[in-house]
């Protein structure tokens, strides 16, 4: 969520500046804005909606400056209006930031008592008139700057201009993600790589209460008591190729067509492909999987379903006894914490405040962590004890999809790690899971070659105000992830459900005005899943069928709509059936014209709790 840029440098930074924002367009907001000194004045423009419109008043009003801060606003404190967007400013500072002051009403009414005059609603306000507050008392601006971030409680990564210092940039973080970009004659700060790159792919990735000093030539961090403190850069790999769409409509439907391809990068950095044996690099004196003897998989909105599918794998392939923890709910339950558990941690972006937290609170009581996570430089890749890294590349489009197919991969090569580590898994065994997992890059592509079929199904479905999703076994949790891409993206309301759980309350629902999508692999819960296919029958439900070939004498073929799948199996059903949800779910808002890669509401990367 909110994303920033700013840019110290010899050329002019304005152009620099909307490039960025334009690079940061995935995470998600409702306003932007930019901001330079220049000449001893602050200048600065913003406005509400698309990046577009910021564009336009800039051909209109110019801005000029050698260095310049720039934002994309998801609005928290205050509605998405001009004077709620940033950069804040008060006279000498200007100001952008992600996260959220927690103590900012107190803040806000002791320099209210001092004399200031706020002009928004947001938290964010308080950083400029307090930087400005320490000016005035006679510190230079980096002492100014620390003395305010210390008083700041909550999460925050902040770009601070100077209204009389045209030739400094200060950065600070706490929680939030801030990345520092070191350039030639100029450098950079974001909150992440993807803005970074098309000019330096030198990074270096900020630490909580590091206080960054930039000037064209020079970077210096230092800690809250003015202490340099040493930040090694890390060398990008990011391919700012990948962050284009062409050819596709929108950023989501080029994801879902990526799926093979990053399915197959992720095994194989998990596999030894010539003896076709996972190859998981994990340090045994970290973390032993032979002595695991309970898993708790934690995570929010998409890798939590990627996390309830794993709790089917690990059980039957390793028995080991799984919880899934929603991230936001774990550090409240006062959950129990004893010797021999693993803690996974499952994230995208790397950076989901909830589960960042909760992988701090376990930590803290001793236990070891291991990530799941797709950005290998991010706060939950670095803190965690150990990470399995999903190959995926940049992900834009806010609704997850490849990132989802690849945390599944990865937890399906955990569970046979776990398994074969424990000895419940023989050799031979082994072989015909890998045989099933190396399968899906080429059984993936024939799911996507349904995508015309689904496109037609949506087309008839178009005006349906809602939908139930069902699926068993490890196709349940397929069938939550499935109605949460469908509200996602269309904003039609849906439900997942346990086929078992459809008489405990949802078969009210059924009437021919609801549709019914079935995800029903041929497992050894089909015949169960047959049989809640008929009661829907029974009530003349819209049923969206996705199971394997069926001969047209098959009464199945009389259900409804009908999408035949590839032939599956354990490891493989869960990954491959999500693949035409998210195609119907994507179908279905191009048809319902909303914005499919920048949903309202939501934000790629959730950091703040």
């Amino acid at each position: 969520m909110c994303g920033i840029i700013g840019v110290i440098s010899e050329r002019n930074v304005p152009p620099l500046l909307l490039e960025g924002l334009k690079r940061l367009e995935y995470r998600g907001y409702d306003s932007s804005g930019v901001a330079t000194s220049y000449q001893g004045r602050l200048y600065q423009e913003r406005a509400v909606g698309k990046l577009s419109q910021l564009e336009q008043r800039l051909m209109h009003r110019p801005v000029t400056g050698f260095v310049g801060i720039a934002h994309t606003r998801w609005a928290t404190h205050g509605a998405p209006t001009e004077q709620n967007a940033h950069p804040q400013c008060s006279e000498q500072v200007a100001v952008v930031h992600n996260g959220i002051i927690e103590n900012h009403w107190q803040l806000r009414q002791e320099l209210e008592a001092r004399g200031v005059q706020f002009h928004s609603e947001t938290d964010t306000e308080v950083i400029p008139h307090l930087i400005e507050y320490h000016l005035h008392q006679g510190l230079e601006p980096e002492q100014a700057v620390r003395q305010a971030v210390q008083q700041l409680k909550g999460s925050f990564a902040i770009g601070v201009l100077f209204r009389q210092r045209d030739d400094l940039l200060i950065a600070a973080r706490c929680g939030s993600p801030l990345i520092v970009g070191l350039g030639d004659g100029e450098n950079f700060i974001a909150s992440d790589a993807t803005p970074l790159v098309p000019h330096t792919r030198q990074l270096v990735y900020l630490h909580d209460h590091d206080v960054a000093i930039l000037t064209r030539s020079s970077v210096v961090i230092t800690d809250p008591t003015g202490a340099v403190v040493a930040r090694d850069s890390k060398y990008s790999h990011l391919n700012i190729e990948q962050t284009g769409k062409w050819p596709y409509r929108h950023f989501m439907q080029k994801e879902i067509f990526e799926q093979p391809a990053v399915i197959g990068e992720t095994l194989r950095g998990l596999m030894d492909w010539s003896n076709q044996t996972i190859a998981m690099e994990m340090e045994a004196a970290v973390l032993d999987f032979a002595h695991v003897h309970n898993i708790i998989v934690i995570g929010c909105g998409t890798s939590w379903h990627a996390g309830l599918v794993g709790r089917y794998w690990i059980e039957q392939l390793a028995h080991i006894p799984v919880s899934v923890d929603i991230a936001s709910e774990f550090r409240y339950r006062e959950t129990p914490l004893s010797s021999g558990t693993l803690v996974v941690v499952i994230s995208q972006s790397g950076e989901t405040a909830d589960t960042l937290a909760a992988l701090r609170h376990v930590k803290a009581s001793g236990l070891k962590v291991l990530a799941i996570v797709n950005v290998p430089e991010s706060s939950i890749a670095r803190e965690a004890d150990q990470v399995i890294l999903t190959r995926a590349g940049p992900e834009i489009g806010v609704a997850s999809t490849k990132a989802f197919t690849t945390q599944l991969v990865a937890l399906a090569c955990l569970s046979l790690a776990l398994g074969k580590a424990r000895g419940c898994i023989a050799a031979e065994d082994e072989k015909k899971w890998i045989t099933q997992l190396l399968a899906l890059p080429a059984q993936a592509e024939q799911v996507l070659m349904c995508d015309k079929t689904i496109q037609a199904i949506a087309h008839e479905l178009r005006h349906a105000n809602g939908f139930l999703f069902l699926g068993r076994g490890g196709c349940f949790p397929i069938a939550l992830e499935g109605a949460l891409k469908l509200k996602e993206i269309s904003y039609i309301h849906a439900e997942g459900y346990a086929a078992g759980e459809m008489k405990h309350g949802p078969i009210a629902l059924i009437d021919e005005e609801l549709p019914v999508v079935v995800v029903a692999p041929r497992d050894k819960l089909f015949d169960k899943i047959v049989s809640n296919i008929e009661e829907i029958r029974a009530r003349r439900g819209r049923i969206v069928l996705f199971t394997t070939t069926l001969p047209p004498s098959d009464p199945l073929f009389q259900a409804g709509y009908l999408v035949q799948m590839v032939e599956s199996g354990l490891l493989s059903a869960p990954i491959l059936y999500v693949i035409p949800l998210q195609l119907l779910a994507y179908h279905m808002a191009v048809m319902k014209g909303t914005d499919v890669d920048q949903p309202r509401n939501l934000a790629k990367s959730v950091t703040v709790e």
